[in-house]
């Protein structure tokens, strides 16, 4: 069982900057895939960008890409999320999530098992 705690987000203004954080209960946090996934309103919830144990191999969905950045440290049992230059579309929940089925594509929302609660980021225009 691995439990997860979202948080830095909130409510920004279009170009600005966050950045989030995802702590991780697991003593085997270094050897779990992690990712972003981010749900707006009204919408299915979509994978954002993932990182590998070793934080050597990253995944971006074209929307966040050259703007958004993840990363790890695995001495901090902690996954981050750097985003700049936000945009108002950007607006959505965000979970962070393990990934404990690797041969399942990293945008599926089955290839992972446990999931945070979520933070809420909203970009206004």
């Amino acid at each position: 069982q691995v439990h997860l705690v979202e948080s830095g987000g909130g409510l920004v203004q279009a170009g600005d900057s966050l950045r989030l954080s995802c702590a991780a209960s697991a003593r085997t946090f270094s050897g779990y895939h992690m990712a972003w996934f981010r749900q707006a309103p009204g919408k299915e919830r979509e994978a954002v960008t993932a990182i590998s144990w070793s934080g050597t191999i990253k995944y971006y969905a074209d929307s966040v890409k050259g703007r958004f950045t993840i990363s790890r440290d695995n001495a901090k049992n902690t996954v981050y999320l750097q985003m700049n230059s936000l945009k108002p579309e950007d607006t959505a929940v965000y979970y962070c999530a393990v990934r404990t089925k690797a041969s399942t594509d990293w945008t599926t929302e089955g290839a992972y098992a446990y999931w945070g609660q979520g933070t809420q980021v909203t970009v206004s225009s």
